[in-house]
């Protein structure tokens, strides 16, 4: 009886780690996407360590792959002004993330520029 619920307790102890570290990386990947670099991927591996324990993140990891290869099929057949459009768009994200988060107002204070435009708008990264 013991035995039980020893087996129990670390079945659930296993699911709920599982689910916390899996969900983190599946959080981290998501705000990964708009930005260059492995975004996707973490979402997988996210998705794909949730799906050890979890039968509902397996249908959604197959169906995630089967929507992103789509994509990625067609953008491949796109113009090359498409490619360069989410190129350029990708780009934005990225500089408008750095000013967000006051990268450039850190160089700005560094060099001395003067240019308060480059200060991030939000209060708390100042």
């Amino acid at each position: 009886m013991a035995d039980d619920i020893l087996k129990r307790v670390k079945k659930q102890a296993k699911k709920t780690f599982i689910g916390v570290v899996g969900g983190i990386v599946l959080l981290a990947g998501i705000v990964m996407i708009p930005y260059p670099g492995p975004g996707w991927l973490v979402v997988f591996a996210g998705l794909g360590i949730l799906s050890t324990e979890f039968e509902w993140a397996q249908r959604v990891l197959h169906f995630a792959r089967g929507k992103y290869d789509a994509w990625q099929d067609w953008l491949k057949r796109q113009h090359w002004t498409i490619k360069a459009l989410f190129w350029l768009l990708t780009a934005v994200v990225v500089m408008v993330t750095i000013w967000l988060l006051n990268g450039y107002g850190i160089i700005n204070r560094v060099l001395g520029l003067g240019l308060d435009w480059l200060n991030s708008p939000l209060p708390f990264f100042k």
